[in-house]
């Protein structure tokens, strides 16, 4: 249950509004959190440290503190308990060479520990800078020298979109959301971060995940998160921790198309789809 909560408000539930009607259920429940409900973006977390630790591939060789993580696909199969042991299985489903860095896509199954019951898969795809040729790289690789084109476009709507959603993240956004296991030090050291090419720590690319699919449960879904099925996100430029996230949504079918803007810079961070069980009937 405590992770639960501390992943919510990682990704800024009841941020703006303590007691949110929509939100309030994923970080407290008035009965001791025994039926605390879990935001569907939680299972990402499942691959985090694997990608961390290090691939054991013989041969490959890498930075996980520099890695750039791509995309993330996630499948839903049912909600998740409020409180369980699971376990994951890894498998590395795609690994290629790209100049001087490999690509590498993570595929896990996250199951029930006891009963056996499938939750959730993922799969994480990731750019080891560095790792091309599978051996040590001759200077430094960081984000600000990797090419820009390297990830796939996402087809948005050109009409006007069915919903907007704007949300403000906090200075200790990274640091809070840290906490929930992934702490590559580039979210939180100023000189890892000088390193990789940025001015100050940049927050996780799962935590602007996090707001944007936050974003269409509560525009889209009415707040039901049990409604979302599956979930693409696309990373295309970094977020620094402060900045006004603005989610763009377009509800075409049972496929919600969006995009994640900073309004600072007004540049697009993030883009993809939520594809949904049902359509409430609110809308």
């Amino acid at each position: 249950n405590r992770d639960v909560a501390v992943y919510a408000l990682g990704i800024g539930a009841c941020g703006r509004d303590a007691v949110d009607e929509d939100e309030l259920k994923y970080v407290y429940h008035e009965n001791g959190q025994k039926s605390i409900q879990v935001l569907p973006t939680f299972s990402a977390l499942f691959s985090v440290g694997i990608m961390m630790k290090g691939l054991d591939i013989p041969g490959l060789d890498y930075d996980p503190r520099l890695l750039l993580h791509g995309q993330q696909y996630i499948e839903l199969y049912q909600p998740f308990p409020s409180s369980a042991s699971v376990v994951t299985s890894v498998i590395c489903s795609l690994l290629i060479l790209a100049g001087k860095a490999a690509i590498a896509e993570i595929e896990t199954k996250t199951y029930e520990k006891g009963s056996g019951k499938l939750l959730c898969m993922g799969r994480s795809t990731a750019f080891l800078r560095g790792a091309g040729g599978f051996s040590k790289s001759s200077q430094p690789y960081s984000y600000s020298t990797y090419p820009k084109d390297q990830i796939g476009a996402i087809e948005i709507p050109k009409s006007l979109p069915s919903a907007v959603f704007q949300d403000l993240t906090q200075p200790s956004q990274a640091l809070l959301y840290r906490l929930s296991g992934d702490y590559n030090p580039l979210h939180s050291d100023p000189n890892i971060a000088t390193v990789a090419g940025f001015s100050r720590p940049i927050l996780h690319g799962l935590c602007t995940l996090g707001f944007a699919v936050r974003a269409v449960i509560k525009s889209i879904c009415r707040g039901d998160a049990n409604a979302v099925k599956n979930i693409l996100g696309r990373f295309l430029l970094h977020v620094y921790p402060g900045e006004t996230l603005i989610t763009e949504m377009w509800l075409q079918g049972s496929r919600v198309f969006y995009q994640t803007k900073v309004k600072e810079r007004n540049r697009a961070v993030l883009a993809g789809y939520v594809d949904l069980r049902h359509i409430p009937s609110a809308l």
